[in-house]
């Protein structure tokens, strides 16, 4: 499974550099800046094919590839300011089964591992507490990361990353909410400290 991740992150480096097709000039509520939004979340070449659900849930664009691109925060009133604002990401249809565990709080099913891309980065979490999205306050300020660019790795088996580490300011993979069923390997790529940098390896 390693030999893979290390194929992929050799991969997300030339892909992530930060270059996003331009924003459409349009309300960040309509389906036009959604579908841009959320679909960059991921490599233009998933992205592009994948399906998008806008933010109360219906399909924005049909897709091809069996991804599917959706924003994880709820959407203000007016839209979000930007695509980070949003926690979108684009996930294949194993990260979905272990997206939605997570949404409903039970164990997670899946037949294989999944993949999930975020592109735009997060709004922050405590790196061990499962549940605490965008709490910085309520979390251990040496244990909340708000990350940039990146690719999850959410394995079947969790067990399979007991051995990984759970330090995120080396800037290697590491993993997060270690011990729960929701533990999952992090894969920063470039620009993964930008909105946090007190984070990055010193």
């Amino acid at each position: 499974m390693f030999k893979k991740i290390l194929t992929t992150i050799a991969l997300s480096a030339i892909v992530c550099s930060g270059l996003f097709s331009k924003e459409p000039a349009v309300a960040h509520t309509s389906a036009e800046w959604q579908i841009w939004a959320y679909s960059t979340a991921a490599p233009d070449f998933i992205g592009d094919f994948a399906t998008v659900r806008g933010a109360d849930g219906e399909i924005l664009k049909e897709g091809s590839n069996g991804w599917v691109c959706v924003a994880f925060n709820p959407m203000p009133e007016g839209g979000f300011d930007t695509p980070h604002d949003a926690n979108p990401a684009c996930g294949d249809a194993a990260s979905l089964a272990w997206v939605d565990a997570y949404m409903n709080n039970t164990i997670p099913d899946m037949e294989s591992d999944g993949w999930l891309w975020m592109l735009h980065g997060d709004t922050g979490v405590d790196n061990f507490r499962a549940y605490s999205e965008g709490d910085r306050e309520g979390s251990n300020p040496i244990h909340f990361i708000e990350s940039g660019p990146h690719l999850m790795l959410l394995p079947r088996d969790p067990k399979s990353l007991d051995t990984q580490t759970t330090e995120f300011n080396t800037g290697a993979p590491y993993v997060m909410f270690k011990d729960s069923p929701y533990v999952h390997l992090m894969i920063p790529t470039e620009g993964y400290y930008d909105y946090q940098p007190s984070a990055e390896p010193k």
